[in-house]
């Protein structure tokens, strides 16, 4: 673990000494190291395109919760894509896609406020592991779109395509509805797993996504288990199903209604006895509500989310969440965003009832709590450079003892988020 520790810092300062030494103008480039002296554009154009990014979240609880202080966590992400078609001439060769990732760091929930939505949506795994190797190409017609592999499900489901969430830092918003992956198979970065996925466009409007993805919680944030490709104890077959409706002109929206169904066998809360068919849907929103005229780029979006889980299996039923992002606030910051989200997280009854009934028999009194854990988040992101993205934070916690069954105060956080592509 030491010497993978040292790794991430010593592969910034690599990276950040090639970011001198190449070429073009380093505040105007689109990536921190720029295009290698013309080789990333020649490699792209024979077909091997590489990516990388950071992304490093900083939160210091300024009240509440359980202690004052800061914590750090980070993450690293190393690709590599292979067009087929590009290196060999083939028509319709598809894509193969390699990506490692790299994380460390601190969790500001578990150290300093005690809640469970993430403040930082990049912690978590602290290992380097492989996250994805897959092979994608369209199938029979372009309208249907098919890949496989080694990737986590939740890359391809589960979200909004627009990114619009990842204008928070909380892994309440950035990402998927927690409660999915909570109380089912259903898997998100980093963590992955075997699956298929299959895309077919109805028209340029309408889209269904069905998946089906090995089931297998004992590799799930194990570090043993970085680089193997194969399950461990296969528990099951978790199977999503998604529509998805774009909605096209000058007010464009992308609406997304989902149901999976985890056909793993799991032990039932508040008894012995397991449950089969873990299960849930959600609906997913995403809509412009105003485009300035006067100035291309600046409109103001709407976003919500709903999604629920069974009652037999996952920590917490329901989660609600809604918000704006104010793309281009200002006349002179063109890539900049303003954001502005609540969340709710409602606890199982029966998870309430079992931590009752072990405070009863330990002789504690259980507090007073409400019924679920909320979250009110506003950033701003300030697009330094196209290659860096700064985001000041701030997220208040309402009663983030409520899936513990603790006391504890609401908290306050100022954050900073940095995210580096390079």
């Amino acid at each position: 673990m030491p010497s993978a520790t040292r790794m991430t810092p010593t592969l910034l300062l690599a990276l950040a000494s090639t970011a001198v030494l190449a070429d073009g103008d380093l505040m105007q480039r689109t990536t921190l190291s720029g295009d290698w002296g013309g080789l990333r554009s020649q490699l792209e154009a024979d077909g091997i395109r590489f990516t990388g990014d950071y992304s490093g979240e900083t939160a210091y609880n300024a009240h509440g919760g359980l202690r004052r202080s800061a914590r750090y966590s980070q993450n690293v992400k190393l690709g590599v894509q292979f067009d087929l078609s590009k290196l060999y001439g083939l028509d319709n060769g598809g894509k193969v896609q390699l990506t490692i990732n790299d994380r460390r760091g601190n969790s500001a929930s578990a150290d300093l406020v005690g809640n469970r939505l993430p403040i930082q949506e990049n912690y978590g795994g602290l290992y380097t592991r492989l996250t994805e190797l897959s092979y994608e190409r369209s199938l029979f017609t372009p309208a249907l779109n098919v890949k496989l592999g080694y990737m986590a499900m939740g890359n391809d489901l589960g979200g909004l395509d627009s990114g619009i969430l990842c204008n928070f830092m909380n892994a309440g918003f950035c990402g998927h509805p927690l409660n999915m992956s909570g109380g089912s198979g259903w898997t998100n970065y980093p963590n992955a797993h075997l699956g298929a996925r299959l895309k077919y466009d109805f028209s340029p409007s309408w889209q269904l996504r069905v998946a089906a993805f090995n089931v297998d919680p004992q590799s799930n944030g194990n570090s043993s288990r970085a680089w193997h490709l194969g399950p461990k104890h296969t528990t099951g077959t978790v199977l999503p199903v998604e529509l998805v409706y774009k909605l096209q002109g000058e007010l464009p929206g992308e609406y997304k209604l989902g149901y999976y169904y985890d056909s793993s066998n799991v032990r039932r809360i508040g008894s012995d006895r397991e449950v089969a068919g873990r299960g849930g849907h959600y609906l997913l929103i995403d809509q412009a509500l105003w485009n300035d005229s006067t100035s291309a780029g600046r409109s103001l979006h709407a976003f919500g989310q709903y999604s629920a889980s069974s009652k037999a299996a996952s920590p917490f039923t329901r989660w609600y969440g809604a918000g704006v992002v104010l793309y281009k606030p200002f006349e002179g910051r063109p890539r900049d965003t303003l954001a502005l989200g609540y969340g709710r997280a409602v606890p199982n009854p029966r998870s309430r009832e079992v931590l009752e009934a072990s405070a009863f028999e330990a002789g504690r009194d259980f507090p007073d709590l409400d019924s679920a854990e909320q979250l009110i988040e506003l950033s701003y992101g300030y697009q330094a450079t196209p290659w860096l993205n700064l985001r000041p934070d701030v997220q208040y916690i309402i009663e983030p003892g409520a899936f513990s069954g603790k006391a504890i105060d609401n908290a306050l956080i100022v954050g900073l988020q940095v995210k580096a592509s390079f």
